[in-house]
């Protein structure tokens, strides 16, 4: 895929206005998930969640249905987010991009989440690559000559974005247990002149033939007998046309159907050491000091979530296009059923909330025991919400017509992503709770 060719320079300011004017002449536009009031946002982050907002439901809502019902990549709302200015909403401000923490970017992408799953997923890979390189990488401790080399190689990458609109994924899964942090990538990066050979596979691989860069963590092997270790890791961008890049397998899953996440195959690619997302040992101690970096799939989820709420509420108030309009709140049973979904929604509300807020490098015990909470939270109670929604609904929740049937099969998905499944998230709970660190139970 070209990089997106935009109409004016997205670094110049128009489009934030043309998203106001925007703004201002939709009707009914939706309420925030987070009321900027009641939860406190800061300005920045208001108006970011207000821009993002108005632009999923003016236009990714609508295309939501077809990008499911094809399982194609949502490239028309990829072209929007670059026109508007917001792919680089995690670059930071002196490089061109918006200056988007790690708070900031989940609150807004949980809006676009509300409207289009497998959009706010998909750009989430995107997203972290300047996440990771920007917010994150700035709040850590380098060298001088380390912090130059970043500084240096980040800005090639920015540009690609800021410039043509370039897309990054992120892959991540290998079908084993390095996704989840526990033992070395499978996928290599040998040591050659100027750069390096990568070699293998990535499963699940959101965005597989539509990125322009892959953002690919691999195990660096320099010398023959070199053994893999994840000290090791490197992230690296790999450019989607290089020779020995492929593509493999169909995509027809249950749910988030537009993310697109192909096998990706490395043979022997060459890779120049310019190529680099962060330097040496960056990305090994970013991932030690920085858990909350794993949390960046929840806004995708927190949306859905929302967004099963809103179309009960809708429904049975007879408000909702597409459905006759017939009142059935008068019903015991529906009203009960909408204060357990209310319960449940604020409550996860609450929890992600506090955990993105208190996100920062080397979080306390308890700080990273609510990160995971949260996560499993989100993961879990945006489908089960969904469910409530479509027992509440009734029949007509099953019309693929209506949305209720997509954010039901997509919030299915989120549990069982790496690299914090709600398996791992319960596991690593229990032991946290119980153990501390650097106790056993041998002798």
């Amino acid at each position: 895929m070209d990089d997106l060719k935009p109409d004016t320079d997205p670094t110049d300011g128009h489009h934030r206005e043309h998203a106001h004017v925007a703004a201002s002449s939709m009707a009914s536009p939706d309420k925030p998930i987070f009321d900027p009031e009641d939860w406190k946002l800061s300005p920045f982050e208001a108006n970011l969640c207000a821009e993002t907002r108005q632009l999923a439901q003016s236009k990714f809502a609508n295309r939501a249905p077809g990008i499911d019902r094809d399982a194609r990549f949502p490239t028309e709302n990829y072209v929007d987010l670059h026109n508007q200015d917001l792919m680089g909403i995690c670059i930071p401000k002196s490089l061109g991009g918006r200056g988007a923490d790690l708070k900031a970017y989940m609150l807004a992408a949980a809006e676009i989440g509300r409207y289009c799953g497998a959009t706010a997923l998909t750009f989430n890979m995107h997203v972290s690559s300047c996440l990771w390189t920007g917010f994150l990488a700035d709040t850590l401790e380098m060298d001088s000559a380390t912090r130059a080399e970043h500084e240096h190689k980040r800005q090639t990458h920015y540009k690609r974005i800021l410039k043509n609109g370039a897309i990054y994924a992120q892959p991540f899964s290998e079908g084993g247990d390095a996704a989840a942090g526990k033992v070395a990538f499978s996928t290599t990066a040998r040591v050659t002149n100027g750069g390096w050979i990568i070699n293998g596979k990535k499963i699940f691989a959101s965005l597989s033939g539509h990125a322009n860069y892959y953002g690919v963590l691999c195990t660096e092997l320099d010398g023959p007998d070199a053994k893999p270790s994840r000290a090791n890791t490197m992230y690296i961008a790999i450019d989607s046309t290089a020779k020995g890049v492929s593509v493999e397998g169909e995509w027809d899953p249950l749910g988030m159907r537009g993310t697109v996440s192909r096998t990706l195959i490395f043979k022997d690619v060459f890779v120049s050491s310019e190529e680099q997302l962060m330097p040496r040992g960056v990305y090994f101690n970013a991932a030690k000091r920085w858990p909350h970096m794993f949390m960046t799939l929840t806004p995708s989820y927190m949306g859905i979530a929302q967004a099963a709420y809103d179309f009960t509420i809708r429904y049975l108030r007879g408000e909702q296009p597409g459905t006759p309009p017939v009142k059935r709140r008068m019903y015991a049973t529906k009203q009960l059923a909408v204060a357990q979904m209310k319960i449940m929604l604020e409550q996860t509300k609450s929890i992600w909330f506090q955990a993105i807020s208190e996100a920062r490098p080397n979080p306390s015990k308890d700080a990273l025991l609510r990160a995971w909470a949260a996560q499993y939270s989100v993961m879990e109670n945006s489908n089960e919400i969904a469910q409530l929604a479509v027992r509440t609904c009734g029949g007509q929740a099953m019309l693929r017509s209506l949305q209720l049937e997509r954010l039901y099969r997509d919030s299915r998905c989120g549990a069982l992503m790496l690299p914090w499944t709600a398996e791992l998230c319960t596991d690593m709970l229990g032991k946290g709770i119980l153990y501390e660190a650097g106790e056993s139970d041998d002798g």
